[in-house]
């Protein structure tokens, strides 16, 4: 029986498309094989200069047009200037509005709002969160931030609702569009706020605009699913009753589809959020400048209650969405069922109502009355005590007793028999041609001849911009914190899958740990192991570390229960059931779990190039700091996203061979 799971999913993805392979196919193929031995034999050299495509020098003088240019061009006296105008006055707008209202407002307001979507306990939380964030004297950051972010997702599902419903009726658009959405997911933050920088200077706008960018692809990619899968009866109904096209968009498709719009708002949101910091970088405010004034002064404290305080507004905004989404279909039904939940909520809603129209009147009166400052006896900082244990673990942590165990000489050891080795083996070792043969080669048995090529371009296209070597770096740096994460991931994934008390557990841990600002995460691994390569590793690992848990458990707990206990009834172990059983029948989503790995691991790149990751983060980080490094820190974004695009199709290739015909 182990054998026919184990063989079933490669046999049955894998077999058909090898027994039909055109000859443009095994000619690719030939050639790809004939690129590799050439490498290795002609031992060619690095990638030759002299192709190098230059991009740099013209995108520097259009950088240097551009500043000469900025008070007197029609570009930015009749377009550029007034949106910049116009943009930042929403903003503060919004910022005063917010400030205006008396502060315990907020706390009451968070609290009755995730009682009525969440449930009593989430509500309780919720108003606690919000306090906290006072105690910590966060306040005014706090609304810099919620403005920043609240214009930033309404301009986003304002573009990307339309979008979506283009997509949906339009099919040849929405191949258009897949692909510049991939575009947007995949590249970095940092990458997205050079062009900006360019045309609108140092501010929020420039921070607005990326976040726009960076939030929409979520809501675009929802929409055109949720309308896609409305129900064929539902539509033929409305039609039948002489509805237009418009009327059953607005009065049937869009109703069926809300749940997975209002998932696209949630998802849009969580990545306005996660920009709070890479923002700050350009003069955005808020509370990810604490964050980087922490950073810059290796100060974990002032980090982590910065970073706390974004993760409460992550996590009380996540819940607000997600309830909504489903208040109007299963409400709070996965706590109860039929009609005790309905009297449970009915209940929860009558005793909310009186306090919320005394909220409303409290609100009103205190905002005209100006109690809008947080007071001040109610201040308390731990920052000093984070402090305290960071030192204690810097001084007898980083090499215990001169024994030779501790961060220090892990660090040593991750970076001389790990990244090192294999960072020479791909940049050196490897010939750039045997490279580009060997991924040749990979996308043809992952997906077939489109992918083939498409990876043979990405790499040639690497080579053109002049990043072939500090591609390689990133790329050693990136397989390292993959195969770390893996390796503790997969063992809590597995665990978790089989105890629901481990799962709830580690739940809230992993919740955090996605949650929190990547920055933050630099800190406490700077004062540990020092500038270098290795704390931008770790970072990585602990950002994808919640992914890859939650789609080990995911694949596993999709096992059917019939395959378990035929297994048991043939006598296995469940260490054999594990092995020959399971993990196969999991392997797609395991796969999947690899594939958003590496993306969450490259989206750390820029931010590990801040800390001494070198690779093309650092030159990205550059275009930020000195402006005669605009034109190569784009060069490197570009490289990184056709890395990222690499690595994106050949995971999901492979996860599709794995997958069983019946689930494909």
């Amino acid at each position: 029986m182990s054998q026919t799971v184990a063989a079933g999913p490669g046999a049955g993805a894998g077999a058909p498309a090898s027994r039909r392979r055109s000859p443009f196919a095994v000619g690719l193929a030939a050639a790809a094989f004939a690129l590799v031995i050439v490498g290795f034999v002609a031992s060619v050299g690095a990638f030759p200069e002299s192709w190098n495509l230059g991009l740099a020098d013209p995108i520097d003088r259009t950088r240097r047009w551009l500043i000469n240019n900025q008070t007197s061009h029609w570009l930015y006296t009749v377009l550029l200037n007034p949106l910049t105008d116009l943009a930042d006055a929403g903003i503060r707008r919004l910022e005063a509005i917010l400030r205006w209202f008396p502060w315990y407002v907020y706390p009451v307001f968070c609290g009755l709002g995730l009682w009525r979507v969440r449930g009593r306990v989430a509500g309780a939380l919720g108003f606690c969160g919000v306090v906290l964030i006072g105690i910590t004297d966060l306040w005014q950051q706090g609304f810099a931030t919620l403005a920043l972010m609240g214009v930033a997702v309404f301009l986003s599902l304002l573009a990307g609702i339309p979008l979506g419903i283009a997509a949906w009726r339009n099919d040849r658009f929405a191949g258009v569009l897949r692909p510049t959405l991939d575009a947007m997911q995949t590249m970095p933050g940092f990458v997205y706020l050079i062009p900006f920088v360019l045309l609108f200077g140092i501010g929020r706008v420039p921070a607005l605009i990326a976040t726009v960018i960076f939030a929409l692809p979520p809501v675009v990619r929802l929409t055109d699913v949720g309308l896609r899968n409305v129900p064929g009866p539902m539509v033929e109904a409305s039609e039948m009753f002489g509805a237009t096209d418009r009327q059953t968009l607005r009065l049937v498709r869009i109703p069926a589809a809300r749940p997975a719009i209002l998932a696209g708002a949630n998802q849009t949101t969580m990545l306005a959020m996660s920009m709070v910091v890479i923002a700050a970088f350009i003069g955005s405010g808020g509370l990810g400048q604490d964050v980087l004034r922490a950073m810059r002064d290796i100060d974990v404290g002032e980090a982590s209650e910065a970073g706390v305080a974004i993760v409460i507004m992550a996590i009380i905004l996540d819940r607000f969405t997600r309830g909504i989404a489903t208040l109007g279909g299963r409400g709070r039904g996965s706590r109860t069922n039929g009609h005790a939940g309905d009297s449970l909520r009915a209940a929860d809603t009558r005793a909310i109502r009186p306090i919320m129209a005394a909220t409303a009147l409290g609100a009103l009166v205190g905002g005209i009355v100006g109690h809008n400052t947080f007071p001040e006896w109610l201040r308390w900082h731990y920052a000093p005590y984070i402090n305290d244990i960071t030192a204690w673990a810097r001084d007898n942590l980083y090499d215990i007793g001169n024994s030779g165990i501790g961060t220090g000489p892990l660090s040593d050891f991750i970076t001389v028999y790990m990244v090192t080795p294999l960072r020479e083996l791909l940049s050196s070792g490897i010939p750039w041609p045997a490279m580009i043969g060997l991924g040749v080669l990979g996308g043809l048995l992952a997906r077939g001849v489109t992918l083939g090529l498409g990876i043979g371009v990405a790499l040639l296209g690497i080579g053109w911009l002049g990043m072939w070597e500090l591609s390689m770096d990133t790329l050693a740096q990136t397989l390292v914190a993959v195969a770390v994460t893996l390796a503790i991931a997969v063992p809590l994934g597995i665990q978790a899958s089989h105890s629901n008390r481990f799962q709830k557990l580690i739940d809230p841990v992993l919740d955090f740990l996605q949650t929190i600002p990547s920055f933050v995460l630099l800190v406490p691994v700077i004062t540990l192991f020092h500038v270098g390569r290795i704390p931008g590793i770790i970072a990585s690992v602990v950002y994808a570390l919640p992914a890859a848990v939650h789609y080990t458990d995911l694949g596993l707990r999709r096992v059917p229960a019939e395959v378990h206990e035929a297994a048991t009834s043939f006598g296995a172990t469940r260490w054999q059931r594990l092995r020959r059983v399971e993990l196969p029948l999991a392997a797609p989503e395991l796969m999947l779990a690899v594939n958003q790995v590496i993306m969450l691991v490259l989206a750390m790149v820029v931010i590990a190039g801040l800390v001494g990751g070198g690779g093309l983060g650092l030159e990205t980080v550059n275009a930020l700091r000195r402006s005669d490094a605009v034109g190569r820190g784009f060069e490197a974004g570009i490289a990184i996203v056709l890395l990222a695009g690499i690595l994106d199709r050949l995971t999901r290739g492979v996860a599709d061979r794995l997958r069983p015909p019946a689930a494909a």
